[in-house]
Formats: structure tokens, C-alpha cells, sequence
């Protein structure tokens, strides 16, 4: 019977485009493995959304001098497009502003509060008087209290990743008229994470799928001990918080996010014509639920998510795994447009197939430790692995069949006890790549798919069946009969990965769909079955780190991505 998969991405804001150091961890970490258990033949169900509240989007809209509904509207239809083109596959990628997620928070706010875990009460907050407002989160930067960093926001250090809030800065600042704030006393609803550390402990320690770096952070956050965590926000643009008295505040917006993975879930069981299908992800203890982000939003979906599921009275599920990437970074920087220091998935995709991004990014996944984008290790990366290795392997494969055995794979005689053993170790391959991806170590199951191809090559080096056709074409064709099930095994492990590409092949091959699963990856291609004539699958690239960088301004030039 198919197991039940929820894979979710993290939500981006949209404020502005992604980079693809932003595509890392989430979407195509996310699209990967929903492609991967659907090849399974699990009823998967991909959901994620664009961010579209919170003070980035307030912040990017002032600074533009349009409305924040403006802004995101256009930003949200870009960015679906765009993760199309990048092949990500939802099932449903929203948006906050959905009806459906708004009035999901505020029932799901009102049903904590009616359970105990939310409470009021006046607090001191940095207003500033110039512009006369309230400086929540990113309307507020200074100084990290905890690592002396730069810049900190008001609501989280990147450098050490501390959930800060704007009154612990240290030297605080406006970051629309960089004036120094005073200290004014609002009102605010707040959720009692400490009434909820002992679960929240439990569900952790005894979760087996969850990373070491997660599960580690996650820990030590709580052993710090947790506060209550503000739920409402003196900004105007957000969902209108649901308590009473809070008339003219709204939800934080990390509240309101990871809230969305439900609601995107609900939203989708109405577009299939379904409304409670949703419940089966949500309240099928069965279902695993998968969430894919980078490494600074641990603790909203460890501690903030489950913590609001858990007080919801619901008994929805909890993270069954949280996978966090490390942060990519450009030549040991940071990605910043101002600075036009990083790659945007716009930019990228017009210097490059999507297939190529798909695989390097993967490749490259900063699993355990932040990795360095620069040219060299893209051209090596596509060049070596994906060019030389699994296209040059796949097409000498194919094209010797074409040419020498009118594309019909060739009937194999006797086979001898190496080709049986290239066969059984592709075959061990494949369930390698399979227990990879489903412990989210997608770095290693790439590497495994480039091994597959780089034993057919080794096979074919070793056997040179070119030459054994001169004198017997029997047993050379045993050899590209062996050859052709590598490749079909390769095709589909590369499925996940570079869907484009392994869709070429499958059309080269003239397999029907029905056989295009994972457990198809090691079922052997009939002899006699005719294949078309295949093209080459890439193409090497520039290696010229000048010249890459110079087709970089020009793209950024004609799409007008340079900083204004």
C-alpha cells in the first residue's frame, strides 16, 4: 500500500527574488525528494507558498514607494513562474494573503488562546519618533547582544542565529531614517512556549529522523529556556491579529507562516474536489511529513511550529523530519544584490539549462557544513560529472546501438561473471541512492547516481566491445545489452535530479510510462526492444571565470537585475 508523503518547502519572502542559495535547502532540496517518493509510487503531496506579510515586504514596499500588496502580488506571480522553470513541482504553491490561510491562523490563534497558551499584556517596544511608528523585527537593526554582529534584525542574528527581539540590540537604529529609537510601552499577545518546553523536549528527543544538527540546536535552544514568544505585531500589513483588543495589530508573520503548511495542505484537498483529504497528512499518524529549509529557520519548525500544533488541541502531526542545509555563499561572501555579490534564479537560468543549476546545487548541498559557490566548481562539476561521466556514458551507449545494431538492443548470450557483477553493483546502487534521499543526504545519492554511469563507463573501457565487434558481434552486443540496463538504471535514479534530462533519455529509449517508477530502475530492458537515434544530453561549459562573470552582467544588464 503507498505510504502517505507531505513534503514542504519553507516559504520565501517575497520581497524580492530568490537566489539560488535560497533554492538550496528548500524548494529544490523539497522538489527532489516529492519526485523521488512519487517515482515510488507514494501518494505525495508538495505544498508551499509565498510569504507575503511581515516587515521585509513592508520595508522593500516603502522603499519602492508602493503598497505592500503591490509588491508582492507582482513578486508571487514572478516566482511561481520562475520555480516552474526551475522544475519544482507543487502541488500547490500559495500564498499568506490566501483566503484560506488567513482565516486558518486566526481560528487556529483563537483555539491556543482558548486553550491557555496565549495571554496579554503591555510591553516596552522601540518606536520611532521621526517616522511615528513602532520598529518591530527588520524596521530595527544594531548589534547582536549575544556575538557583537553587525546589523543584527530585530528578530534574528544571521551570524549565530539567535531569535532576538528588537529592545536586546545592542545600539539599535531606524532602518528607514537610521535615527535612534526610544522605548514606548504597547500591547501585545504573546504564546507561552515555557508551558510547553516538556513536550516539546520529548517529541525531540525521541524523533529518530532528525538530523544531528537539528536535533542539537533544537535542544540547546530549549535548555536555554524558552520565553513567551510575541504572536502580535504593531504593523499594518498582515493578517488583522483575531483577539479581542487587538483591533489595528497583526500576526507575526513567523506565526503566520509555518501555519501556512497546513493551510496550504487545506487549500489543496479543495482544489482536488477533496475538502477533508487534507486530514489524511495532518492527522494520519501514518504520513510522514518532510520539511526542507535552511539552517536559520530551525527553530521556528522545530520549536514554534510544533509548539503552536501542539497547543492547538488538534493532535496533528509533528515534523517527522526537518532538514536544514547550511548556507551557500559566493567566493566566501554573503549573497547581496546591493553589493551584486551572489546569482539570482532569474539570472541563472538564462546562462544556463535549469538541469545544470539542478544538479551542481544538488552536487554541492551544503549538508554538514557551508559550501562556496564559484565558477571553477560549476564548470568542474558540470563538465567532469554531469558531461563527461553520465552523458558521455549514456551517449556511446545508445549511439553504438544506433549504429551498429540498427537501435535494437542486442540479445545477450552467455552472461559471463563480470557482467552479472555490474549488474548486481548498479543494482546495490540504486538502493543506496533510494536510503539516501530518504534520509535527506541528497549529496551523497548525487554522487551515488554519477558512480552508476562511471561503472558502465569502467565496463565498457574494460570490455571495448568496438573492438570485440570485428570478430564476434554476439558478444559484443551481450556487452551493450548489459550497457543499456545501466543506463535505464541511471535514467531513473537521475529522475529526481535533472527531470529534463532523464525525460530525453526516456524518449530515446521508447519505454512507456508505466514503467518509469523507481522499482523499474533494475527491471531489464527486453532485447529486441528498439530504441531512436539520441543527441548529445549537454554541452561543456566556458571555464573562464571572467567570462562567466561578464555573461553574468550582461544578463543582469538586459533583465535589469543590477542593483537600482
Amino acid at each position: 500500500m503507498p505510504d502517505k508523503i507531505l513534503v514542504t518547502a519553507a516559504w520565501p519572502y517575497v520581497h524580492a527574488l530568490p537566489h539560488i542559495g535560497n533554492l538550496v535547502g528548500s524548494v529544490l532540496s523539497a522538489d527532489v525528494t516529492a519526485r523521488y517518493y512519487r517515482l515510488k509510487g507514494d501518494e505525495v503531496w508538495f505544498v508551499s507558498g509565498s510569504d507575503e506579510h511581515g516587515t521585509p515586504i513592508e520595508v522593500a514596499a516603502l522603499k519602492q514607494g508602493i503598497t505592500p500588496k503591490e509588491l508582492t502580488e507582482r513578486i508571487h506571480a514572478k516566482v511561481s513562474e520562475l520555480f516552474k522553470r526551475w522544475g519544482a513541482t507543487y502541488d500547490n504553491y500559495t500564498f499568506t494573503e490566501s483566503p484560506v490561510h488567513k482565516e486558518f491562523v486566526q481560528k487556529t490563534l483563537l483555539d491556543i488562546q482558548k486553550n491557555g497558551y496565549i495571554f496579554e499584556q503591555e510591553t516596552q517596544m522601540l518606536y520611532c519618533e521621526y517616522d511615528q511608528r513602532f520598529l518591530p523585527d527588520r524596521f530595527v537593526e544594531g548589534k547582536c547582544p549575544y556575538c557583537g554582529a553587525e546589523k543584527a534584525r530585530g528578530d534574528q542574528c544571521d551570524l549565530c542565529g539567535k531569535l532576538l527581539e528588537p529592545t536586546t540590540l545592542v545600539e539599535p537604529y531606524c532602518i528607514i531614517c537610521k535615527n535612534k529609537p526610544i522605548v514606548k510601552t504597547t500591547r501585545h499577545w504573546y504564546i507561552d512556549l515555557s508551558k510547553l518546553a516538556e513536550p516539546l523536549s520529548e517529541y525531540i528527543k525521541a524523533n529518530q529522523q532528525l538530523p544531528a544538527n537539528v536535533k542539537n540546536f533544537s535542544l540547546n535552544w530549549i535548555k536555554e529556556g524558552l520565553k513567551p514568544r510575541a504572536v502580535t505585531r504593531d504593523v499594518e500589513w498582515g493578517i488583522p491579529a483575531p483577539f479581542k483588543g487587538a483591533e489595528g495589530k497583526t500576526v507575526y508573520v513567523w506565526i503566520d507562516a509555518v501555519l501556512g503548511y497546513i493551510s496550504a495542505t487545506i487549500e489543496q484537498a479543495q482544489h482536488v474536489g477533496q475538502t477533508e483529504k487534507w486530514k489524511e497528512f495532518w492527522l494520519n499518524r501514518q504520513t510522514k511529513t518532510l520539511y526542507f529549509i535552511g539552517k536559520d529557520n530551525i527553530p521556528f519548525h522545530t520549536i514554534i511550529l510544533p509548539a503552536l500544533l501542539l497547543a492547538s488541541g488538534q493532535d496533528y502531526n509533528l515534523p517527522w523530519n526537518v532538514s536544514a542545509t547550511e548556507f551557500l555563499q559566493f567566493s566566501g561572501q554573503k549573497a547581496s544584490k546591493s553589493q551584486r555579490i551572489g546569482i539570482w534564479i532569474d539570472e541563472a537560468l538564462e546562462m544556463f539549462p535549469a538541469d545544470y543549476w539542478r544538479f551542481f546545487l544538488m552536487a554541492t548541498r551544503p549538508e554538514s557544513k557551508d559550501t562556496n559557490f564559484t565558477w571553477n566548481t560549476f564548470a568542474d562539476k558540470i563538465n567532469a560529472d554531469l558531461n563527461d561521466t553520465f552523458g558521455n556514458f549514456i551517449h556511446r551507449t545508445l549511439t553504438f546501438i544506433t549504429n551498429q545494431f540498427d537501435g535494437i538492443i542486442p540479445t545477450p548470450t552467455k552472461l559471463e561473471e563480470d557482467d552479472q557483477a555490474v549488474l548486481d553493483t548498479v543494482k546495490e546502487k540504486v538502493e543506496q541512492a533510494a536510503k539516501e534521499i530518504e534520509t535527506g543526504l541528497l549529496q551523497p545519492a548525487v554522487n551515488t547516481l554519477i558512480s552508476i554511469s562511471r561503472i558502465g563507463n569502467q565496463y565498457l573501457n574494460t570490455k571495448e566491445p568496438w573492438n570485440i565487434m570485428k570478430t564476434d558481434k554476439e558478444k559484443a552486443g551481450t556487452i551493450f545489452y548489459v550497457a543499456t540496463q545501466v543506463v535505464k538504471a541511471a535514467t531513473i535514479v537521475s529522475a529526481p535530479f535533472i527531470p529534463q534530462t532523464a525525460e530525453q533519455i526516456w524518449q530515446t529509449l521508447q519505454l512507456p510510462e508505466n514503467n518509469y517508477t523507481w522499482n523499474q530502475a533494475t527491471t531489464p530492458i527486453d532485447p529486441g526492444h528498439k530504441i531512436t537515434k539520441p543527441t548529445p544530453l549537454f554541452h561543456k561549459i566556458e571555464t573562464d571565470e571572467n567570462k562567466l562573470d561578464e555573461q553574468l552582467a550582461e544578463i543582469r544588464t538586459k533583465l535589469g537585475t543590477l542593483p537600482k
